[in-house]
């Protein structure tokens, strides 16, 4: 018998939980100016495997199809499986998804998708497995954890093309406008069934030119701990970007990008 529950927008429930891998993933790559480029995945093989003759795939797939009926908030989360007989005890999943502030429902239903084919291609018959796009993260996992952070998994990625003028002072204004949209995306007054609940996208002009930026983390997180995983990536921002026009860090929990062209819509999402 198989069975799930799903949670979305406001419902707390079951989510994956990320297994400590023993090295840490760290990664430099450029960044991609394209429509829901691939960025990066991880298969845990600690989490173990499920054989391929098992219903797992396909409980995980009816999951994904519960929660892709209304992605209006962006996200989903929730708890599925083989339900437990005398002669099997089942294979849990836990799951989670996000899509970037901005998108449309359509195209992140999309990204859903797009993900799951992706980590089912890039890590076969793994429990523990985690892909990431530029509308999306999709994260699998056969253990659960909720509002907790993933300091074991990070990577880095920035634009191929260096600043011209004063470095520098175009660091500390990019600095600045993440740290503003992380105050945002953070702070205590937010409505959970909005779409921009935990996400913050900004502009800043410099001079002729104008900076673009977002901060974003998973709807699972409580305020406090947006704060301190945003802070946490944030505090990489030199060794992943330094005097270069774009870049971002990434993790399960939370993510940050900026470029010197629109990637992002800036403007107020709607209710």
């Amino acid at each position: 018998m198989s069975c799930f529950s799903v949670s979305k927008r406001h419902v707390s429930v079951s989510i994956l939980a990320v297994v400590a891998m023993q090295l840490h993933f760290i990664q430099s790559v450029l960044s991609l100016n394209q429509t829901n480029a691939y960025l990066q995945h991880i298969c845990i093989k600690s989490e173990g495997t499920y054989k391929s003759d098992s219903s797992y795939e396909s409980d995980v797939k009816r999951f994904l199809d519960v929660v892709a009926d209304d992605l209006t908030s962006g996200f989903g989360s929730g708890t599925g499986g083989s339900g437990a007989t005398l002669e099997h005890e089942g294979t849990p999943f836990y799951a989670k998804f996000q899509c970037r502030g901005d998108i449309s429902e359509s195209k992140c239903r999309s990204c859903l998708y797009t993900a799951f084919a992706g980590i089912r291609r890039l890590c076969p018959n793994m429990q523990g497995r985690k892909i990431w796009y530029d509308n999306c993260i999709l994260d699998l996992s056969s253990t659960y954890t909720y509002d907790k952070i993933d300091y074991k998994h990070v990577f880095y990625l920035h634009n191929a093309k260096d600043v011209s003028g004063d470095i520098k002072s175009f660091n500390k204004n990019t600095k600045a406008l993440l740290y503003k949209l992380k105050e945002k995306a953070s702070r205590k007054d937010q409505k959970r069934y909005r779409k921009d609940y935990l996400y913050a996208a900004g502009e800043e002009s410099l001079g002729k030119m104008k900076l673009y930026a977002m901060a974003q983390c998973t709807r699972d997180l409580s305020f406090k701990n947006c704060s301190v995983c945003l802070d946490w990536i944030m505090a990489k921002l030199p060794r992943c970007c330094n005097g270069k026009q774009g870049g971002r860090v990434l993790n399960p929990n939370c993510n940050f990008r900026y470029e010197l062209y629109p990637f992002v819509n800036t403007r107020k999402t709607d209710e």
